[in-house]
């Protein structure tokens, strides 16, 4: 029987996993481009149980389902998000690229994150990904702010050898950590609370310990609870890491219903 633990340095609220890490861990197995979806909060430092199924796999606390990964696609124009900066042609026209966003400089990213509103007022402050209360050598750190004069988020992000493998390369599941959070930050400071559902992620290719990188987000759309919205991971040199399609559903304030 196959079973895998989500270790307690990945949590995301203080009792259960990091959605992104939770959903990278059960995207192990599938190949290529995969969805998961979560069913019930990931349990800390206990062993779930891994059901095969054909071409993914489902994750099991005892008999609660925790999550299910299955083979996806991604469309670039799936992804399609406000495309603020039209780039000038020759003749004095402007066009609009379609898809990804255009990167955000490192520059721009390490502005953006001085402008991240939950240094104060976080709601899980030791979330792996995006809690304040962690330190580089111990999460990713990554606190995604408004890009200037952009409709989007963006961060800085240098992976830790902590998050590297034997291969050189970070783990795959904390570049799924690293497609989370900034995806919902891209509601600005005024989102409704939300926990992640699911998440679609395709990697390209795998950062390596200390290559500066940036991760940002945008919004695609929202339908009722659900807030739909992407990611992005690139390297200052190397362009185009990940990306991902996030599906956060908005919890009312009375709980959840």
């Amino acid at each position: 029987m196959t079973t895998v633990r989500i270790d307690r340095r990945f949590r995301g609220p203080p009792d259960s996993g990091n959605g992104g890490v939770s959903c990278g861990i059960a995207a192990a197995f599938v190949d290529g481009t995969a969805v998961v979806t979560l069913r019930s909060p990931p349990p800390l430092d206990t062993d779930l149980r891994v059901h095969r199924t054909e071409g993914g796999a489902d994750v099991l606390h005892g008999d609660t389902l925790v999550a299910s990964a299955r083979p996806a696609q991604l469309a670039l124009d799936a992804l399609d998000g406000p495309q603020p900066q039209a780039r000038a042609q020759g003749n004095g026209s402007a066009t609009e690229s379609r898809g990804i966003p255009e990167p955000v400089s490192i520059e721009e990213a390490r502005d953006a994150a001085t402008r991240f509103p939950f240094f104060d007022r976080h709601p899980f402050p030791t979330c792996f990904v995006c809690g304040p209360q962690r330190t580089a050598d111990d999460g990713l750190c990554v606190h995604p702010g408004a890009v200037t004069g952009r409709p989007l988020v963006a961060a800085p992000w240098t992976p830790h050898a902590s998050v590297v493998g034997d291969d050189g390369l970070v783990r795959p599941e904390i570049v799924w950590g690293a497609l989370d959070c900034p995806s919902y930050f891209a509601f600005g400071a005024e989102a409704p609370f939300a926990l992640l559902g699911r998440l679609t992620a395709r990697i390209v290719a795998l950062p390596e310990k200390d290559e500066p990188c940036v991760t940002m987000g945008w919004q695609l759309h929202v339908d009722g609870r659900k807030l739909h919205c992407a990611s992005a991971v690139h390297s200052e040199s190397r362009g185009l890491l990940a990306i991902a399609h996030a599906t956060w559903i908005t919890i009312p304030a009375n709980g959840p219903s």
